[in-house]
């Protein structure tokens, strides 16, 4: 399909979602589908495919991350010519694929079975030639799902400094670069085993900035950052680890590849999706709903509950003071927020922003907040966001007291569901984004109270 068609099918999509949308809370709904879709696969894939005259050889299908699936069933429905490839995703996010495997592993905390899938792809890199062509699908969870420690680091080793990453606040830049200076596959190393073959990697971006090497840990991208960056990441945030880790990074025997390598020389990378582009679909369903959207960044960072304070106060100065923008209008955001969690709590950043956003102020929103990712779940649990309704006031989320124990030790699931209705969007939303939402600031009390139903 070319770019013009796709287009045609993308406006058509959203204008039905901006005539659907006939309640706030209906529009709410469609913006979040209309972010959902414009990054799914059987959309972004087939306009970056290689021309089928430029592969002489063989096309060899390799990948890794939650959305590597539906990827990869694109690839296959939009592919003339012959081709072969294994692909890792996620339990339960399997696609039916005839000729490329697909194998299923664990995420965000990595298992045996993502290790055998590692091992098995550099081996199927090994023997290409230069007129072969690698197309290797990459989207965000890559990290967790190809889990290959370099010699003298085990698998339980890497399991245990998963855990702790993912607990201690740290950013995604600042794991992957850790997970990098530890993979025998990431860091570059999976595109310089395909050499003298040509690679071609499209990426579906799930980080702040889009850059390569943060998404999956760069497998087939160069990679500037230093063993001694990982040293100085794992000692900023306390974390300890065993003395095989302690000796691989400071020895620098964990150097990743780096720019200018000429194993890399044939390898480009192409970014089919990525959080503007669904920050973009959302807005246009507002603005087609008559609604001015103003979209405030895609790359956001921060620890969760900070972010939806800072959120939270920039919507209360849209509806009180009408700065910077007038309402009634809807805000939009995205990016990678963090949690540092203490005690029993699970964390949870699409939980924790909507707490925050409650929590900020002593009482409870008057317009409603989804906040949730239109990508594939990373932390544990069935959900991964929660929605603030004004007419949950007063059910203990800090409205002029203290919040409830749940929240100390970022036990945001148990909360919500006790609470809130969590809003559950299902495993059809794609690897790209978190989508926060600050709307219907300024509208009339009729109209909010018709949102919180």
């Amino acid at each position: 399909m070319d770019e013009p068609k796709m287009q045609t099918m993308q406006e058509h999509l959203l204008s039905s979602n901006a005539a659907t949308a006939s309640t706030p809370r209906a529009l709410l709904r469609a913006m979040f589908d209309a972010a959902v879709a414009s990054a799914q696969p059987e959309r972004c894939v087939q306009p970056h495919l290689p021309e089928p005259s430029s592969v002489r050889g063989r096309l060899l299908v390799i990948g890794a991350g939650k959305a590597s699936a539906a990827m990869a069933r694109a690839v296959e429905q939009h592919w003339p010519g012959p081709l072969s490839g294994l692909v890792v995703t996620r339990y339960g996010y399997g696609a039916a694929c005839e000729r490329i495997e697909i194998v299923e592993a664990a995420h965000p905390v990595p298992d045996v079975a993502g290790e055998r899938a590692a091992a098995r792809m550099l081996d199927l890199c090994d023997g290409l030639g230069e007129a072969d062509t690698v197309l290797c699908l990459i989207s965000g969870g890559g990290s967790s799902l190809l889990p290959l420690p370099l010699p003298g680091v085990t698998l339980a080793d890497k399991q245990a400094l998963s855990r702790a990453l993912l607990q201690s606040g740290a950013t995604i830049r600042e794991i992957n670069c850790v997970r990098r200076h530890l993979s025998a596959i990431k860091g570059g190393r999976l595109a310089a085993a395909c050499h003298p073959a040509r690679v071609l990697t499209l990426l579906i971006s799930d980080v702040p900035g889009d850059d390569p090497t943060d998404i999956a840990s760069g497998p087939t991208v160069a990679d500037s950052t230093t063993c001694a960056d990982a040293l100085d990441i794992l000692r900023r945030y306390a974390i300890d680890v065993p003395k095989s880790i302690q000796k691989l990074l400071e020895s620098g025997e964990g150097e990743s590849i780096k720019p200018g390598d000429p194993r890399l020389a044939r390898c480009e990378a192409r970014i089919v999706a990525a959080p503007q582009q669904a920050l973009e679909a959302a807005a246009l369903v507002a603005e087609q709903a008559g609604y001015a959207a103003h979209i405030l960044s895609d790359a956001l960072e921060g620890e969760a509950r900070e972010m939806g304070t800072l959120l939270a106060g920039i919507a209360r100065q849209v509806a009180e003071r009408g700065q910077p923008v007038a309402a009634p209008c809807v805000l939009l955001s995205g990016g990678e927020s963090t949690v540092t969690v203490q005690g029993k709590g699970r964390g949870g950043a699409q939980r924790g922003m909507p707490a925050g956003l409650c929590d900020c102020t002593g009482r409870a929103p008057a317009h409603p907040w989804p906040c949730g990712r239109h990508r594939w779940r990373r932390w544990p649990g069935r959900n991964c966001g929660g929605v603030a309704r004004s007419r949950h006031a007063g059910t203990g989320l800090g409205i002029g007291k203290e919040s409830p124990p749940e929240l100390g030790g970022q036990r945001w699931a148990r909360f919500f569901w006790c609470a809130w209705r969590c809003s559950r969007y299902g495993a059809d939303a794609h690897q790209c984004e978190r989508l926060s939402r600050v709307t219907d600031t300024g509208l009339s009390a009729d109209k909010r109270r018709s949102l919180c139903r």
